[in-house]
């Protein structure tokens, strides 16, 4: 009898068929490195992309919770395999005119830049560029980078350097740790944005990756007036700390935000509108007065609490299934996964319509089956309390 997990992620539901492309422009540590979900206009004879590029992620992510070397290089392709993510791979971006919104996502710690595609998937078929960052600070549980440029055209880059997981160092106070690790991040989300500026300009470096995707298709398609900043638990708080960074964040949606980074100081500087989604049991009470410290005397900020849902209900981790997940993993919630995320996906949908001042008809957090608002608590309401 087999042992080895199985990720399934749902197919997107929005009106566009989605594609992905890896990007990274310029050399070094300093360079940046994403991977964009975009709305795209075919989907034939187009390849699946891999959910974990390389068996350095998943070696990566089981060492990053606590598992042994010898245990996360034999035990990590063996139980997830390689997965497919249900969309394709350097498609053809949509056709047309219109320039698309633009969503910088920022992810855990331990994390990498694709544990979050079925929720930049669904935004994606929305009508969204979503760019998914992977962070060189050390809290992604692997990343590289290239050291050189390519040699020459059609050549590929040489100089392949990982960067490792960094733990907390002994007799080191971790906040240090933490707060220097997240400015780093919120410093990487407003660089993505200055390069798909460049790139919407049609003045970008190249991809120091070989992509068939096309740069240039991009040109004046990037809506750089309605830009908005996500991020999940170290990513959530990274993405509050990129409203301070710069202006052309409008606003913010943070998933179980990890508050413990981000210094008292700078509380009072955050006063763009943000969207909190919180999971059941992963928030202490102090950090939900932290985030309530942020909301006072801010009607743009909301809360809500996700219940039957812990800390990875809002990850790609939520989907794995097999015999033996919840005992690698621990607690599951008891919300299913899909409903979790049609929970993330409407309330940041009418959150970011409002706030971006987008047309269209997005699927609004309101219209959920009662079955399913039953388990949302607005703490300051997105949904009409006389619906639950």
């Amino acid at each position: 009898m087999g042992v080895a997990m199985s990720l399934k992620l749902p197919p997107a539901s929005g009106p566009h068929p989605v594609s992905c492309a890896d990007i990274i422009l310029g050399p070094g540590k300093e360079g940046t490195f994403f991977r964009l979900f975009y709305p795209c206009s075919s989907t034939d004879a187009l390849q699946r992309p891999l959910w974990a590029p390389r068996a350095e992620y998943l070696r990566g992510l089981t060492g990053s919770v606590g598992w042994d070397s010898s245990i996360a290089q034999y035990g990590a392709s063996l139980l997830l395999g390689s997965p497919r993510l249900p969309i394709t791979w350097n498609g053809p971006f949509v056709a047309g005119e219109d320039r698309k919104p633009l969503i910088i996502f920022s992810h855990g710690h331990g994390a990498f830049r694709t544990m979050y595609s079925a929720l930049c998937t669904e935004l994606a078929s929305q009508g969204f560029l979503v760019a998914a960052i992977e962070h060189r600070d050390g809290s992604a549980c692997a990343t590289y980078h290239f050291s050189d440029v390519a040699p020459g055209p059609g050549l590929a880059p040489t100089l392949e350097v990982w960067v490792p997981f960094r733990k907390v160092d002994p007799g080191m106070k971790e906040f240090y740790l933490r707060n220097y690790q997240l400015h780093h991040r919120a410093s990487e989300c407003v660089r993505a944005v200055q390069l798909l500026r460049d790139i919407d300009a049609g003045t970008a470096e190249s991809n120091v990756l070989y992509s068939d995707f096309h740069l240039q298709t991009l040109k004046d398609r990037i809506d750089l007036s309605r830009v908005a900043v996500m991020g999940h638990s170290f990513g959530g708080v990274s993405a509050l700390l990129s409203l301070v960074k710069d202006d052309v964040f409008r606003c913010a949606v943070a998933l179980d935000a990890w508050m413990f980074p981000l210094e008292d100081a700078l509380y009072p500087n955050i006063q763009k509108p943000t969207l909190f989604i919180n999971t059941e049991n992963f928030q202490t009470a102090s950090s939900v007065r932290k985030m309530k410290r942020l909301s006072s005397g801010n009607m743009e900020s909301k809360m809500l609490t996700v219940l039957g849902t812990v800390h990875q209900s809002q990850t790609d981790i939520a989907f794995l299934t097999g015999p033996l997940v919840n005992r690698i993993l621990g607690p599951r919630g008891s919300m299913d996964p899909s409903h979790c995320l049609e929970v993330t996906v409407r309330s940041a949908l009418t959150f970011l319509q409002q706030h971006l001042d987008l047309a269209g008809d997005f699927p609004r957090l309101d219209d959920l089956s009662e079955e399913i608002r039953a388990h949302v608590v607005p703490d300051s309401p997105l949904i009409h309390s006389s619906k639950l």
